[in-house]
């Protein structure tokens, strides 16, 4: 069935001691290695995360992705091998990897399953968020429990009438005592369950986040307006007024449920806020910048995983008494695939290391390397689909499921079109 293509896929990205990775095999493999440039504790971990997504993770991408299953025991197992905090401090836990590390990881990861990759990248920026903007004391409670990924993050900021437009949230939260109450809802939200033990939401003083085992919030100050008015709160499972919306039916990303928070006179502690009131919508921004990188690793992993699917495919199948692989016009594509997966990598371990480095250009870069890594890598696992002809539109074939989990890295962590206007702005105000 539908698992068979993604076992063969496992088997194919698997190492084992004393062999050569699969691309490694043929000439034109290495050309698109990714190991290339690293150093070789780089190469450790990114071995351990294709080890991890060949036996862990390609084998049971298309059983969740068709039956919607949320891979927890998956995630947890990733947690013990240090993903579930990959640049959070190790002093609550964390491995304290750089982000150039954590796209490394991403994209490896990614070979075996977009979707899930996804949320843990998700996850991974939840956690960092609290890590960084939140106290010692927050610290403390919250990072332990979300790097070992005995609870699970989620992130909320779309609201129904609030997309790119970040800064025009309408979810309120009102300052009663030593608590906000909050009312308004988010949408889009990827959540564990019904239930989950924290989220991150962002609302206006009145502007909301969420994580899953916690809960994140941004409000703004009391009538305040405009990305001054938002502040960011961790919500915890079982808060009073908290609920969530059907589960929602989408295209890819189905090994992660997505709901919307409902948030009804729910009463958040003051001391469940990051940072100060009015700081929300630069921590958002803060994380977003490095949810680019996350998202367009992700991207890199799928078409990495397609192209190596379409060049064995051609190799295999024959038309008018040959295989495909001698086709010209197909060697031509192969050859773009494979260069625009080159270039897209670079410029994203480039901003990676720009926003590292916290360079005054790191925002930009981001933003570039979303933009051209997610067309770019949609555009070679789309390609990947067409070689395999009738047969890549099978649900029995792994390609159609990288076509269908990347599709939306072009829309979210903000639009490639919002990262046009970031670039342009870039460039019209030096």
């Amino acid at each position: 069935m539908a698992w068979r293509s993604c076992c063969r896929l496992g088997a194919q990205l698997g190492r084992s001691p004393g062999r050569r990775h699969a691309w490694g095999l043929r000439g034109i493999a290495s050309c698109i290695d990714p190991a290339v440039g690293l150093t070789e504790e780089q190469k450790e971990f990114q071995k351990v995360a294709f080890d991890f997504a060949a036996k862990e993770m390609a084998p049971r991408m298309a059983e969740w992705d068709e039956k919607e299953i949320f891979p927890k025991e998956t995630l947890q197992k990733a947690a013990q091998l240090g993903f579930g905090g990959i640049y959070v401090r190790p002093d609550v836990g964390g491995s304290g990897l750089s982000r150039l590390d954590t796209s490394v990881i991403f994209e490896a990861l990614s070979t075996g399953c977009v979707s899930t990759t996804a949320y843990l990248s998700i996850h991974n920026m939840c956690a960092w968020m609290i890590d960084t903007f939140g106290n010692q004391e927050q610290r403390l409670k919250f990072c332990p429990s979300l790097c070992s990924m005995e609870k699970f993050a989620s992130y909320c900021l779309t609201e129904p009438g609030s997309g790119s437009d970040a800064a025009s949230l309408l979810t309120s939260a009102k300052r009663s005592g030593d608590a906000y109450i909050l009312n308004g809802s988010k949408v889009l939200t990827v959540l564990v369950s019904k239930s989950p033990a924290a989220t991150f939401t962002f609302s206006r003083l009145s502007s909301v986040a969420a994580v899953t085992p916690m809960c994140m919030w941004s409000c703004a100050e009391p009538g305040g307006s405009g990305p001054k008015g938002i502040s960011c709160l961790v919500l915890e499972k079982g808060t009073p007024g908290l609920s969530f919306g059907k589960k929602e039916r989408k295209v890819g990303w189905n090994s992660q449920p997505t709901r919307a928070v409902i948030f009804e006179d729910c009463a958040v502690p003051v001391a469940n806020r990051l940072g100060e009131e009015g700081q929300g919508f630069t921590i958002a921004m803060k994380g977003l910048n490095g949810g680019r990188i996350n998202i367009a690793s992700c991207s890199l992993g799928a078409a990495h995983a397609s192209v190596l699917l379409a060049r064995d495919y051609l190799c295999v199948r024959k038309q008018f008494g040959e295989p495909l692989a001698n086709n010209q016009y197909l060697q031509f594509q192969l050859a773009e695939m494979a260069t625009r997966l080159v270039a897209a990598r670079l410029m994203v371990r480039n901003a990676a290391q720009a926003l590292q480095g916290e360079r005054e250009d790191a925002v930009a870069l981001c933003s570039m390397a979303k933009l051209f890594a997610t067309d770019e890598c949609f555009a070679i696992c789309n390609q990947a689909l067409q070689m395999h002809g009738g047969y890549g539109y099978l649900k029995d074939y792994a390609v159609q499921q990288f076509v269908r989990d990347i599709r939306v890295h072009q829309i979210l962590e903000g639009t490639n079109e919002v990262m046009r206007m970031i670039v342009a702005r870039s460039l019209l105000q030096a």
